[in-house]
């Protein structure tokens, strides 16, 4: 079910087609912002005075901690081990129309986010798509996409995470899965209990640590080759078209695995269109759901553009991508690939540190980062009596993760993962045209994102629907939806 998910003919073209899609319907939005958005989030950081539970910031970082995982060091090895150095190329491809699926869902998880029964923001596909698509349908939807991320946080951000730590861990310094487990799931309890504030905190001042680690370790061996790096541009771009790398088959195979696996990785690493992202962004502190979406755009762009290419370009100019282990006679195992080439690359031991403390930060950060998902889920299942023994649970699993084997949890957590994609992207190109008509709204106005409230206030005023949409400076938090009654009740006593 898993190869049938993520083959060639159900969720990739799918995934790529809707972010093209976007990107045409959203005039390029992803070129032609991108340093706006990436001056907004980075350095402004946040929007003063905006109604939310965490910074903009801060929500960019938990969606980063969430995708910036094992994907980017193991998945980007198997995508180039198997489809060879075009499937880098594909990957990057895959990022950039992706751009647009993460701020068209980004987007709608602020214009349709609420406020739960503790005060706290919450939105996501699992209510934009009810609330954004009236009647069953929606309802159908958004109830499809919590169930499966409910259930897949378990695997894919939770289990398998815990699983490549303590692996790594115990190879690394021969500490025991059991040690690694219990001080896991101690520091995920502790940082779960205190909530996104908690985990925003955590993931702001973490997760660039991380990514500066390794992008710099990646750096210091692309200059010391920087005589292979055009040569490895021209192999990327080259075998992207002929798939050249690829054994065996007629001509047309070759290309169709190399563009298969590029994707497939791509995907997997910034999760664009899945909606899980959105989630994060429903918390943030913002004036306008374009700001926030802009701001969440840029996280494919660091995970895909950046980290995955440092993470390739490594693979490939030191030439371990078609290396083969003096012992089977085989191609080099894709989960050593990345560590092989850091150690061919960095002096004495650092290349081999590097991956391993890489690999377990990255799994690490994506724990809390996919518990707030999953407790988002949770809330709009069972409401907020649910979030606290979700947290306890979630935090117990992850010893389960770190002590036993996975192989049937890493491919049950593709198919949930597949199958929570799907209802979101029905739903970002059902509300594809309303998303691209504020968009333009918006931007038309404030084109390098500088405008203060009153400004905003100033030019949102004619537009129908935001008197009701408001609540202070959040577009769509004070508007009652069919269903959301009780929870107003809830929060007003």
């Amino acid at each position: 079910m898993s190869s049938f998910v993520w083959g060639p003919f159900f969720l990739i073209p799918l995934l790529l087609g809707t972010g093209l899609y976007l990107t045409i319907r959203l005039g390029g939005l992803q070129f032609i912002k991108l340093g706006a958005a990436l001056r907004l989030g980075i350095l402004k950081r946040k929007d003063a005075g905006s109604e939310g539970d965490i910074s903009q910031f801060q929500a960019l970082t938990t969606a980063l901690a969430a995708t910036v995982g094992t994907g980017n060091i193991v998945g980007v090895a198997t995508a180039i081990g198997i489809g060879g150095p075009g499937a880098l190329f594909w990957m990057w491809v895959t990022g950039l129309v992706g751009m647009a699926s993460k701020y068209t869902e980004a987007f709608l998880a602020v214009r349709f986010r609420g406020t739960d029964a503790a005060g706290e923001k919450s939105g996501g596909p699992q209510y934009y798509l009810e609330r954004g698509i009236r009647g069953p349908i929606g309802k159908i939807l958004a109830l499809s996409f919590a169930v499966f991320a409910a259930i897949a946080c378990f695997g894919i951000g939770n289990m398998t995470q815990g699983n490549s730590i303590s692996a790594n861990v115990e190879s690394s310094w021969s500490i025991p899965t059991w040690v690694t487990g219990i001080i896991l799931t101690a520091f995920t309890l502790i940082v779960l209990v205190g909530g996104i504030k908690s985990i925003g905190r955590v993931t702001a001042g973490f997760v660039p640590i991380m990514i500066v680690f390794y992008v710099l370790g990646g750096l210091y061996i692309l200059l010391v080759n920087i005589v292979d790096v055009p040569a490895a541009f021209a192999l990327i771009f080259t075998d992207a078209f002929t798939g050249t790398s690829a054994v065996g088959g007629f001509a047309g195979s070759a290309l169709i695995i190399v563009i298969q696996f590029g994707v497939a990785r791509g995907m997997f690493s910034n999760e664009s269109g899945m909606g899980s992202a959105a989630i994060a962004a429903a918390a943030a502190q913002t004036s306008h759901p374009v700001r926030q979406g802009l701001v969440s755009m840029t996280q494919t762009f660091i995970d895909t553009i950046i980290v995955v290419s440092f993470t390739g370009l490594v693979i490939i100019t030191t030439g371990t991508w078609d290396d083969i282990d003096p012992e089977t006679g085989e191609q080099i195992d894709a989960a050593l690939m990345t560590g092989e080439a850091f150690t061919h690359g960095l002096p004495g031991e650092w290349g081999h540190w590097i991956v391993t403390i890489g690999l377990v930060m990255f799994a690490y950060s994506t724990i809390p980062g996919w518990a707030y998902y999953g407790e988002r889920n949770i809330e709009r299942l069972f409401g907020r009596r649910g979030v606290m023994p979700f947290r306890i649970v979630f935090s117990l699993v992850v010893y389960i993760g770190c002590t036993v084997e996975l192989a049937l949890v890493w491919a049950f957590s593709d198919v949930m993962n597949g199958l929570m994609a799907l209802p979101n992207l029905i739903g970002l190109l059902v509300l594809s045209g309303l998303v691209a008509r504020e968009t333009r709204h918006y931007l038309k106005n404030d084109p390098k994102l500088e405008a203060g409230k009153e400004q905003i206030e100033a030019f949102m005023a004619d537009q129908p629907g935001w008197s009701q949409w408001k609540a202070g400076d959040v577009i769509g938090s004070s508007h009652n939806y069919p269903g959301d009654e009780a929870r107003t009740v809830r929060r007003e006593v």
